[in-house]
């Protein structure tokens, strides 16, 4: 289902609204796995830039090749300082246009601020009302939510 739905948007440039889409499933179940499949694909297809993988800790960032929200926020540890979002961040708007999935690995750690915060940053990247979920760029959570909790913020669950 999930290839057949890139398959058809990558390659056609259609995109039938955007894709929000939850995978679910306890540990072991292939979660990651999938995640390792659609990054090949991409790879394959030399469309690597359209995709982007993050996860909530340092470890799970490792495991899917991906990057830390946090890093992307510009949260770096013990600094202290949030990225600030200036209309016309250059960088920014690089780092994001060519983006179109993102693959959120570990969500039961990932907490609604964080979420809002990441949804932010990706809106002031597109230039998109920051109603539209996460810039309109199709997401993917995977995760099970009966793992652990997100640190400091509220679950999504």
């Amino acid at each position: 289902l999930i290839y057949q739905e890139l398959k058809y948007t990558v390659f056609s440039g259609d995109n039938n609204g955007q894709l929000i889409m939850c995978i679910p499933g306890c540990g072991g179940t292939g979660k990651s796995q999938l995640i390792r499949a659609l990054s090949k694909y991409f790879l394959v297809t030399k469309r690597m830039q359209m995709m982007r993988k993050l996860a909530p800790t340092g470890i799970a960032a490792a495991e899917i090749a991906g990057m830390t929200i946090h890093s992307v926020l510009g949260e770096q540890r013990n600094s202290g300082k949030p990225r600030t979002i200036k209309p016309g961040d250059l960088k920014l708007e690089k780092e994001w246009r060519l983006v179109e999935y993102l693959l959120i690995d570990e969500m039961s750690m990932v907490g609604f601020n964080l979420l809002a915060k990441l949804n932010r940053i990706i809106c002031s990247a597109k230039h998109v009302d920051p109603q539209v979920p996460f810039g309109g760029v199709n997401v993917i959570f995977f995760g099970d939510y009966l793992q652990y909790r997100p640190v400091y913020d509220a679950p999504l669950h």
